[in-house]
């Protein structure tokens, strides 16, 4: 299963709860359309999970993925670094040990 790590998590809190979203607001990871040069994902936050995705409920984020794409990251760790103007930037990278 993806993993979050503690800045990813609060960032995604930072972002459902700073919106004006209501709560179970999450960050969805779908396929990233338009791409050639291999996996890309897109992020977006969205009010709820649609009924195919695997949730992730660390219980400070909830991350949604499209079913289509949870078994690609089930190796996976999501990371996030916020620059200094604020912008966050997510990353996907691989586990270092994933659970077996």
């Amino acid at each position: 299963m993806l993993a979050l790590t503690e800045s990813a998590a609060a960032a995604i809190h930072d972002l459902t709860s700073g919106a004006e979203l209501p709560a179970g607001a999450g960050l969805r990871i779908a396929p990233k359309t338009g791409n050639s040069g291999g996996p890309a994902f897109a992020a977006s936050l969205v009010q709820r999970a649609d009924p195919d995705d695997q949730v992730i409920d660390t219980g400070e984020a909830r991350v949604y993925l499209e079913s289509g794409i949870a078994g690609q990251l089930g190796d996976k760790v999501l990371d996030a670094e916020v620059d200094e103007n604020g912008v966050i930037a997510f990353r996907v990278s691989p586990q270092s040990n994933p659970a077996t």
